[in-house]
């Protein structure tokens, strides 16, 4: 079991509204997020880089939520449209060889969508790109991550942004043993325990030293 799990990329905090996203994870931390992007899906985010002993990796905390003008009941990216408030949609990993995996994981049933292309455009007007895993096949569990390829685009965890310290992350399901089966067949290893409904959740320290849930 690994505190943190495998080959994590990053994970999704997403809600109605983008503003409230930020200012409840900034309440809650004394972190705020940096500005990301907008993507062409309706969306717009924030980034928080994490740490893990103190060394910055290539995990980040992605707050997401519909791009200005857009109304929260057309954004259907992370389950937007049926949010009420803020909450962990999900997470993402990078393995070495996202075309492997995604091969291999598919070959053993797990429905992770296409490997498509996504970009967004950063404040400074440069356009990042990268390829995940997603569309009408994925399977909606959102304890199921899904796959991401940055290739030769700079990782986002290593610019600059607020940092805060990663301690662990927890996913709750009903069916933990048939969940820990998906995650061998992704190569991944987390922290699985067992409850009602599939949930995610992480520790980190606030900027006061004192450890937070976000859920």
């Amino acid at each position: 079991m690994s505190a943190i799990p495998t080959d994590l990329d990053h994970i999704v905090l997403a809600g109605p509204d983008l503003a409230a996203v930020v200012a409840g994870f900034e309440q809650l931390t004394g972190v705020r997020g940096a500005p990301g992007g907008k993507h062409p899906t309706g969306t717009e985010n924030h980034l928080v880089a994490f740490t893990v002993g103190g060394r910055r990796t290539r995990h980040y905390l992605e707050l997401i939520g519909p791009t200005a003008g857009v109304e929260a009941s057309e954004v259907e990216t992370f389950g937007i449209s049926r949010r009420s408030g803020p909450g962990v949609a999900t997470f993402a990993i990078h393995p070495a060889d996202v075309d492997a995996v995604h091969a291999e994981a598919s070959s053993a049933g797990v429905r992770l969508g296409d490997l498509r292309p996504l970009s967004r455009r950063k404040p400074d007007g440069d356009l990042l790109e990268w390829r995940v895993s997603g569309g009408p096949g994925r399977d909606p569990d959102p304890a199921v991550p899904f796959l991401i390829d940055w290739a030769d685009t700079p990782h986002p965890a290593l610019g600059d942004l607020p940092t805060i310290e990663l301690v662990s992350v927890t996913v709750t399901h009903p069916e933990p043993e048939a969940l820990r089966a998906t995650y061998a067949a992704l190569g991944l290893d987390a922290d699985i325990v067992a409850g009602p409904a599939p949930a995610i959740s992480f520790t980190v320290v606030a900027s006061d030293g004192g450890l937070v849930t976000v859920a």
